[in-house]
């Protein structure tokens, strides 16, 4: 079969090149699609993440760089979805497109050496860079459903494992296997549930309709239904996704009042929008005890709630394709809510899947989503992987609320 492989790579090398590149695309997303179709399969994902490491230490240069292609377009074909809720929904295949070519150039980096200890190194460096301040793309992720540990040291240990065979003489070569045992997640999580009776609402209201004003009076009647439910059922907090309320909370003080009532039986955690001054916020509210605290965005979306491009591209393209509108303003370091004596990182969609947010004591994340920019896709599944990865390397335990999926305890 090995010689029939060298006849057909030495007729067809281009073709051979294509095959090469789309298997190792395929390997290395695998994980998602199983996941996104509710299949568990630690041993293959483990495997399948394995051989996707290696096979982009060694395939040759014009292979990795159809790998890159293909991982941009089966991860992020996505992203352009919600470029139609703005009018300018020719830039969805654009936009595919264009990711598909920003990572065919971020790995298209291994394509510059043949030497697969530089690649090793070129990789693991690699797996700190986050192209235009997108870090959806964590090379660990690979593993979070795996025998194999997220830390940076256990892929470091996965490419020293993976590249050394080449290095060994013959009867050396399989001994660097052993050292992925050094890889292995021996750590089970230590997270652990708050102490407190805490109701997730899952809401599905479609983006198309989200936001208009036929839908604002169903919306609120639907959140004050949940609301009242929950104290019934003798619920202490409850929590909605981000935006549940698609309106600016601090022009509306008779929502606010009865939102204040309410919370003298339980704690409201939901999503709205804040303005002061001309500038504008993504914010997630809190109602406690005739109260009520507000956390303000930390970590914008890119290209979503921010361009991560120089001040006169910002305006050009806000100008041309968001019809003027500014970029969110965010707050200056990450809110906590106390709930009932019990601390809680607040985390509104995007945030809940970067490093900044599980900086200092967390144990506990409330954040609240609203992934229906991006139905149908797989764009939740994703979301969940990281929020994942993140909870078991901070031992965090996070609690989701989202329109569309992924709603849910994720620890």
């Amino acid at each position: 079969m090995r010689k029939n492989i060298e006849i057909f790579k030495n007729n067809n090398p281009l073709l051979f090149d294509l095959i090469l590149g789309l298997a190792t695309a395929l390997l290395f997303s695998a994980f998602i699609y199983f996941e996104h179709w509710g299949i568990t399969l630690k041993l293959l994902n483990t495997i399948f993440g394995v051989a996707a490491i290696g096979l982009l230490l060694y395939i040759p240069k014009r292979a990795i760089l159809v790998t890159g292609f293909f991982i941009g377009l089966l991860w992020f074909y996505w992203i352009g979805y919600s470029f139609k809720y703005n009018g300018v929904g020719f830039l969805t295949p654009i936009i595919t497109i264009s990711f598909a070519i920003i990572y065919m150039l971020f790995f298209g980096v291994l394509a510059l050496t043949d030497k697969v200890y530089v690649r090793a190194i070129l990789l693991f460096s690699l797996s700190f860079f986050e192209p235009f301040d997108w870090n959806w793309l964590q090379i660990e992720l690979l593993f979070v459903d795996s025998y194999i540990g997220v830390f940076k040291y256990q892929l470091f240990i996965v490419l020293a494992a993976l590249s050394l065979p080449n290095y060994l003489k013959m009867k050396y070569k399989d001994a660097s296997i052993f050292l992925l045992v050094l890889a292995l997640n021996f750590n089970s999580s230590v997270a652990k549930e708050a102490p407190l009776k805490i109701k997730l609402v899952p809401t599905d209201i479609t983006q198309d309709i989200k936001w208009t004003k036929a839908s604002l009076k169903p919306t609120v009647l639907m959140v004050f239904k949940e609301i009242q439910s929950a104290i019934n059922k003798n619920y202490e907090v409850i929590v909605f996704p981000e935006s549940v309320f698609p309106l600016y909370m601090n022009k509306n003080q008779k929502l606010i009042d009865i939102l204040l009532k309410y919370s003298q039986d339980i704690t409201i955690i939901a999503g709205s929008l804040y303005t002061d001054k001309g500038n504008n916020y993504n914010v997630t509210y809190m109602f406690q005890e005739g109260k009520y605290e507000m956390a303000k965005k930390l970590v914008l979306v890119p290209f979503g709630e921010y361009i991560p491009l120089p001040k006169f591209a910002q305006n050009i393209i806000n100008d041309m394709f968001f019809a003027g509108q500014a970029d969110f303003v965010t707050a200056d370091k990450p809110t906590d809510f106390m709930i009932k004596g019990v601390k809680f990182r607040n985390a509104i969609c995007y945030e809940a899947t970067c490093a900044e947010i599980y900086k200092g004591d967390v144990s506990f994340v409330i954040a609240i989503s609203n992934n229906a920019w991006f139905a149908p896709s797989i764009e939740p599944t994703i979301q969940k992987l990281l929020m994942r990865y993140y909870a078991r390397k901070n031992a965090t335990t996070i609690y989701h609320s989202a329109n569309y999926k992924g709603t849910g305890i994720v620890k």
